[in-house]
């Protein structure tokens, strides 16, 4: 029997992003190509002005290229009006921002709450609170976020990002700034979180040590890709190649967890307040 691999989670075809200048055209990325399975975890790195964050915002369905594709879960975003992109976000996307992007007015459980309220979902304060109390924010779910350490807010973003158990998970420099003891806190929810519900995690990020516990490593320099590796199964481990752009993908098996609705964090119990979040 001839059985076709199964359809990517993500695909990116010959993606270009221009912008014009006073100058000119400013080519920001060209010709970018990659597909990434469910479940998958990848780090794109790169120096500054490479395109990684316009990357990461094309794939997310924020922005629209110049030309080429994105195909998220089976919905090409190119041809999608803007009320479609919102709702594919809505369903099948979770956004983590460097900055955290929370909502200064509202409270961390009404922040998590935000994007399960938008398409009516009663359990939208259930939801929250036990992420919330996932993440070890039990005793901070009625602080606004100018109350809240900067690793603090990172986790509420991530509880947010992740209440409507999206399929794929994009973070951007999520560890960028934050100390070294709340970088490896944050860290270690991001990978609970992928390896608990099945969902693909795409990072940008400059950590070389958070990159490397991915499963692949995409580098950018100039708008182009220069290097796309796998890495082995094992966090930390010694690469294991490189793969040409645009060559097909490994399709074996994720040897990670199975697809669970359950988020395996670390039980907060009753945490205590810790000044570095």
């Amino acid at each position: 029997m001839n059985l076709s691999p199964p359809s990517p989670l993500l695909s990116v075809q010959h993606l270009s992003k221009t912008y014009q200048n006073g100058t000119g055209i400013l080519t920001v990325l060209n010709d970018i190509s990659f597909s990434l399975a469910t479940g998958a975890t990848c780090a794109i790195v790169g120096p500054s002005g490479s395109g990684k964050t316009t990357l990461l915002g094309l794939c997310a369905g924020l922005d629209r290229p110049t030309s080429g594709s994105v195909t998220l879960h089976g919905h090409a975003l190119n041809f999608l009006s803007e009320d479609e992109l919102a709702a594919v976000r809505n369903t099948s996307v979770g956004f983590v921002f460097q900055s955290f992007q929370l909502i200064p007015t509202l409270t961390a459980l009404e922040n998590v709450m935000v994007p399960v309220e938008l398409r009516g979902d009663k359990q939208a304060r259930a939801l929250a609170v036990d992420l919330l109390h996932r993440v070890g924010l039990a005793d901070r779910l009625h602080h606004y976020p100018i109350q809240l350490s900067g690793g603090e807010q990172q986790r509420v973003a991530l509880a947010r990002a992740f209440i409507n158990q999206p399929r794929i998970l994009f973070a951007d420099e999520p560890t960028g700034n934050l100390d070294a003891e709340t970088s490896e806190k944050v860290m270690r929810l991001l990978f609970d979180l992928n390896t608990g519900a099945g969902t693909a995690l795409v990072l940008v990020t400059h950590d070389g040590e958070l990159a490397q516990q991915t499963q692949r490593i995409i580098r950018l320099r100039g708008g182009m890709i220069v290097e796309d590796r796998d890495l082995p199964p094992v966090l930390g481990g010694k690469e294991t190649g490189t793969r040409r752009t645009g060559e097909p993908e490994n399709q074996q098996k994720d040897p990670r967890l199975p697809h669970s609705p359950i988020l395996p964090f670390p039980d907060s119990g009753n945490p205590t307040r810790k000044t570095d979040g």
